[in-house]
């Protein structure tokens, strides 16, 4: 059976409560088809574009609905931009209830950029995410103490700021460094 707009290939059901893939409490929409094939890649299994299961968006964005307690939707797989009419369609649905939205994604923002003046739809996806997690996974460059990501050439992208300012803008890890909190000033109410 191919695969309409009106559907998503998933991995997996939507995994609630995660604290792994960006800040606060997420729900992480597992996508399934990915062509980089990284060596190391801690989800393999979401690799082919034909496993998973076709899920019909609206069912999609009733889970969401039912969700409770959660500060964000973390789309990763696979990897979303494989299915990128479905998942801009459940990002402008994540957004207007309020979520904020994060992507992990083996294509570098440039690339990204590059494959949005072929197709506008890639554009139109990083219009509504907060974070991009670009890059494939390098093994080689692995490195644990890595802020939501695995490998030292993955960047946390602004999205927002990056498109105003047409240059890439990096998230501000700060708030969530531990050195960095030490030197902050405790404030006392």
């Amino acid at each position: 059976m191919e695969q309409t707009r009106d559907e998503i290939r998933l991995a997996s059901d939507l995994q609630s409560d995660s604290i792994v893939d960006g800040p606060g409490l997420r729900t992480v929409i597992w996508t399934q088809g990915c062509g980089h094939k990284c060596k190391g890649c801690q989800n393999p299994q979401t690799w082919d574009h034909n496993g998973g299961g076709l899920v019909p968006l609206d069912m999609v964005k009733e889970a969401i609905d039912e969700l409770e307690c959660q500060t964000g939707i973390t789309f990763s797989g696979g990897d979303p931009m494989y299915q990128p009419y479905q998942c801009t369609e459940l990002a402008k649905y994540c957004k207007k209830k309020g979520y904020n939205i994060w992507v992990y994604t083996g294509f570098t923002y440039e690339k990204l950029m590059e494959m949005a003046k072929k197709d506008k739809i890639y554009l139109e996806f990083l219009k509504y995410i907060d974070v991009l997690v670009d890059g494939p996974f390098i093994l080689k460059e692995r490195n644990l103490s890595l802020l939501f990501r695995g490998s030292s050439n993955q960047r946390l992208i602004d999205v927002p700021k990056s498109l105003k300012e047409n240059k890439i803008v990096l998230f501000d890890e700060s708030e969530y460094l531990e050195e960095d909190k030490l030197k902050r000033k405790k404030t006392y109410i």
